[in-house]
């Protein structure tokens, strides 16, 4: 699991932190004995794209390092209903403590995961890659992203750091798309995002020294103009408000990339379950 800056241990420490509070998991002290173990497999009951297993098999482990953790699927796998994708045993009051935390990780990703396929399989054949976007929960935006990934797009900007992603409102303030711009390489920033809304500002924003346009709410015919007057001097994103019905025609303009916050700002957990027995 390719997660860059991101503190697992950290993640499932806090996580489990915020659900055991200061009593701890008072139905399983008061209904389970001490000794007793489980055994249980997670399963999708929805055909769905995988993400997340790895962070759901350390939630176990935490609570149980000896606990015995096989993953039946791989990350990013498209599974069908009834697929088996973890199958566990060890101690049942870890098991259940964790069970929650494992639960919601998986169907949440596994979600993003299987919305971003959907929209990377409409413009399949297109030459257009998908990208997401910072619309991400806060604390969440890597374990999102890497979700976004293993449904078959690329990560966008990682954060405001790693990119100048000049918008209308910076433009406001700097007195037009070029000054913006110019500002921005005066800085010394080597990628420089520019949303554009008119034809009439892919020029300066070229000649002052942008290195991606975004193409902000175009219709595909003024996206195709667009391209062309671009004609390959920087890559080309199509953006804003692209929904399932009208990302391929949007693709087919010979844009570069088509970002889409949907993937993770409106996915739906996929329906995943985990049953256990005693041993």
């Amino acid at each position: 699991m390719n997660l860059p800056g991101f503190d697992l241990d950290r993640f499932v420490r806090e996580t489990l932190a915020e659900d055991l509070g200061e009593g701890g998991d008072v139905t399983s002290a008061a209904v389970i004995p001490e000794a007793a173990r489980f055994t249980g497999a997670m399963a999708s009951r929805e055909a769905i794209v995988l993400a997340g297993l790895p962070v759901a098999e350390a939630f176990f482990r935490a609570l149980d390092p000896q606990a015995e953790v096989e993953r039946l699927a791989g990350e990013g796998d498209r599974v069908e209903p009834g697929t088996a994708l973890l199958r566990l045993r060890g101690r049942a009051r870890a098991m259940l403590t964790a069970e929650r935390s494992a639960l919601n990780v998986v169907q949440h990703l596994s979600g993003i995961a299987t919305l971003t396929r959907r929209y990377a399989d409409a413009i399949a054949g297109t030459g257009a890659t998908l990208l997401d976007t910072r619309k991400t929960l806060p604390g969440l935006r890597r374990l999102e992203k890497y979700a976004t990934r293993m449904g078959g797009a690329e990560n966008h900007r990682m954060g405001l750091w790693d990119a100048a992603m000049i918008k209308d409102n910076h433009v406001a303030v700097a007195g037009s798309v070029g000054e913006a711009v110019r500002r921005a390489a005066a800085a010394g920033i080597a990628r420089i995002i520019v949303e554009v809304d008119r034809l009439d500002q892919i020029e300066p924003a070229l000649a002052a020294g942008a290195t991606h346009l975004l193409l902000d709410n175009m219709a595909p015919g003024q996206l195709r103009d667009a391209v062309a007057r671009v004609a390959g001097r920087v890559p080309t994103e199509a953006s804003g408000g692209i929904t399932l019905e009208t990302i391929r025609a949007k693709a087919e303009t010979g844009v570069t990339y088509v970002s889409v916050g949907r993937i993770t700002q409106s996915a739906a957990a996929a329906d995943i379950g985990l049953d256990f027995a005693p041993l």
